[in-house]
């Protein structure tokens, strides 16, 4: 399924894929529908390119294998994510950083995705999966389990932990804090008694509107729904020497807001992207902690179903689509 600049997706056909050096070819299995995939469709993040096939959630089998792509094999399963590639040699890559390379390049962006039946990926950025979590459950864990677990480390060590927007990476991320021991506020659209309930059910000490007081001050905000207005709110929300954190890739402007909230240390950073250490520190976590993915399946066909219900706040948790199943 492709974006083309119109209002909602279509199919298309191209070539089977061949792999280049460093490359691998997947047949995909399963693709999760991501908030980044949304932005996309809406035109809120412009590919450089028409038509792209989205999608950076991907899980499938590895088909083919270029002729430097080392340590994959046929037959295994592997993961990819949103960052496809760097140029792996500025101060940036260097650095550990290489989520903020300027040559950075994106699944479903930059190179055609996952929702599709087959996908070409940079074996250096293919990410192994976890044993323990079939298909579905791991298709979440590629973005929305990997952008929480870096946000939640530059919660830094808060034990009051509030999550604004508790879709897809924000009750993975309650999961994540949870087990760490630490209490979980989660904020949600007003009105949405499902994402509530969910909330509690994994063990938070509280849930509400995101236009509700935090019932006790917060040493950190974690901000996954993309709306400006939230940050002077959660900013409200925090104790002394607390930090707000901006976990999506774009969000609506942010307001004027008065020092005051400011002021006594408090202090808002963004995430952005992820790196291959990430990757692996995540994927050890999810190894050693069972982490739930509340998920609904769609078929590839109906991607435009999945994105609308993504788009309208009708989903609990994370969307999937059924890749398998296309000839």
């Amino acid at each position: 399924m492709a974006f083309d600049g119109g209002p909602s997706l279509r199919p298309i056909e191209l070539p089977l894929p061949r792999p280049g050096p460093h490359e691998l070819v997947m047949r995909v299995h399963v693709c999760g529908v991501c908030r980044t995939d949304l932005h996309v469709v809406d035109g809120d993040l412009r590919p450089p390119t028409l038509p792209i096939v989205p999608g950076h959630e991907i899980v499938g089998t590895v088909i083919a294998v270029g002729s430097q792509a080392d340590g994959w094999r046929v037959g295994e399963r592997v993961g990819a994510a949103w960052m496809r590639s760097t140029c792996l040699h500025c101060r940036w890559c260097d650095s550990g950083r290489e989520n903020l390379c300027a040559d950075a390049r994106f699944n479903g962006l930059h190179a055609h995705g996952g929702y599709a039946t087959h996908a070409v990926v940079d074996a250096r950025f293919a990410v192994p999966l976890p044993d323990g979590y079939d298909d579905v459950q791991a298709a979440p864990l590629l973005c929305a389990g990997l952008i929480g677990y870096r946000a939640l480390r530059a919660a830094g060590d808060a034990a009051r932990l509030g999550i604004y927007g508790f879709g897809a990476a924000g009750h993975l991320v309650a999961q994540m804090a949870i087990a760490e021991g630490r209490s979980v506020y989660a904020f949600t659209r007003a009105g949405d008694s499902d994402a509530q309930a969910l909330a509690r059910r994994l063990g938070a000490a509280w849930a509400g509107a995101s236009d509700a007081p935090a019932p006790e001050p917060l040493d950190a905000a974690i901000l996954f729904a993309p709306v400006g207005t939230l940050v002077p709110k959660a900013l409200g929300d925090l104790a002394p020497g607390g930090t707000v954190v901006c976990g999506g890739i774009h969000m609506s402007d942010v307001p004027a807001f008065p020092y005051r909230i400011l002021w006594q240390e408090r202090s808002i950073r963004s995430i952005a992207n992820l790196t291959r250490a990430d990757a692996r520190g995540f994927m050890a976590l999810a190894a050693r902690t069972p982490i739930r993915c509340e998920t609904r399946v769609f078929a590839l066909a109906a991607a435009n179903d999945a994105l609308d219900a993504l788009r309208c706040g009708r989903l609990t948790g994370a969307a999937v689509l059924d890749c398998s199943r296309a000839p």
